[in-house]
């Protein structure tokens, strides 16, 4: 239980007791009807509440709902019983009533509470109780209009909370799967480099003990492997870093990352883009990016190839990214749509999972021994 929900059960269940005990001095100085059977209520009541104030917990479930019809039922007696120099302290305790209503119960309970005290207050002949049906009628429908109000927003916030926890899921889903490609990509790529090159490395120490020279032929071999393995990791290390969309001028920015590819990859890229604005918003265009980035890293990877076109045009379907390269291609041949490639478990997981995520279509085509070319069609909102 929160801080101020303790604190609103505290004042609620000490204001019970006081008016209990108004309830139980005027029953002795006041003019009432039945002042006996009020009085010896009043008293059982006052013992109660002060039970209850000093219980310090909430009454839930059905004692909570026997709690409240057992104010209901006091406030009822009380009316009844009073006399009109009185009948002010049965409209307190009928506000009391319906404030602890809102705080503790639901709409339903107080429309319930409320349309059973004013018909109470409109159908017994006593004009006391008469003279609280305009309190009872007024307070009531206020109180129930603003628990309908209030129960509306309150469902209102738990859904808006239950997004939030699904975002939070699914943050939480992506950075993990996030995690795993890039240990994936580590373990496939820099570090199975990094395993060849100490294989090689002691095969060369063998050797120098054999024959100086062959091992420096292979010293100098060992070097440009180096070299490339760099070069590698260069590569691995930009894709790990956070796209910069430049003032979200899409077409400038995938340029610039298919020049720094072709330069650090010496792959060649030709690049052909549309000169409409694109349009998208600044998290698609990041995913986007992010996709566009992750193909050139595959096609380096894994494609063995020396050139690599990048085209993106925008039209009424929606803005069209292709790269195509000139590598070997994938194992298998022909033209696959994104649910294709879901069924036969082929393709890449991650572009796929971006492609879902963006709500985009994707055709990969594979021509072995002569390379291979991936499309995106990603809709305008």
């Amino acid at each position: 239980m929160t801080g101020v929900l303790s604190s609103a059960l505290r004042n609620i269940a000490w204001g019970r007791v006081l008016l209990a005990a108004a309830a139980l001095i005027f029953s002795f100085v006041a003019p009432i009807h039945g002042p006996w059977t009020l009085r010896v209520l009043a008293a059982v009541f006052f013992l109660y509440t002060l039970l209850v104030a000093l219980r310090r917990h909430a009454l839930t479930g059905m004692l909570g709902m026997m709690a409240l019809f057992a104010d209901a039922a006091f406030f009822l007696t009380l009316a009844s019983l009073s006399s009109s120099e009185v009948v002010w302290l049965a409209a307190v305790f009928f506000l009391y009533l319906i404030t602890e209503a809102l705080v503790f119960y639901t709409a339903m309970e107080l429309v319930l509470i409320t349309g059973v005290c004013a018909i109470f207050c409109v159908a017994l002949p006593y004009p006391p109780i008469h003279a609280l049906a305009p309190t009872v009628l007024v307070a009531g429908t206020l109180a129930c209009g603003f628990a309908v109000i209030q129960q509306r927003e309150k469902r209102r916030v738990d859904a808006l909370n239950d997004r939030i926890a699904a975002s939070e899921k699914a943050v939480d889903k992506a950075i993990e799967a996030e995690r795993q490609r890039i240990a994936s990509d580590f373990h496939d790529g820099p570090l199975q480099s990094f395993i060849s090159l100490q294989m090689r490395l002691e095969i060369l120490r063998k050797l120098m003990d054999r024959d100086v020279h062959a091992g420096l032929e292979d010293l100098r071999e060992l070097q440009g492997i180096a070299q490339a393995q760099v070069r590698d990791l260069r590569t691995f290390l930009h894709s790990m870093r956070p796209v910069d969309v430049d003032g979200g001028n899409f077409i400038v920015v995938a340029r610039r990352m298919a020049e720094s590819f072709q330069k650090e990859s010496g792959i060649s890229v030709a690049f052909m883009g549309t000169n409409s604005p694109v349009g998208l918003p600044q998290e698609t265009t990041l995913e986007v990016l992010q996709m566009l980035r992750e193909s050139l890293h595959n096609v380096q990877k894994h494609a063995g190839a020396s050139r690599v076109a990048v085209s993106l045009d925008k039209n009424d379907k929606g803005l069209e990214i292709s790269i195509d390269d000139n590598g070997h291609g994938f194992p298998f041949a022909g033209s696959y749509s994104l649910e294709e490639l879901e069924l036969l478990r082929l393709g890449p997981a991650s572009l796929k999972r971006r492609a879902r995520s963006l709500n985009a279509d994707l055709m990969l085509e594979s021509r072995p021994g002569r390379g291979a070319g991936i499309k995106f069609r990603i809709p305008l909102q």
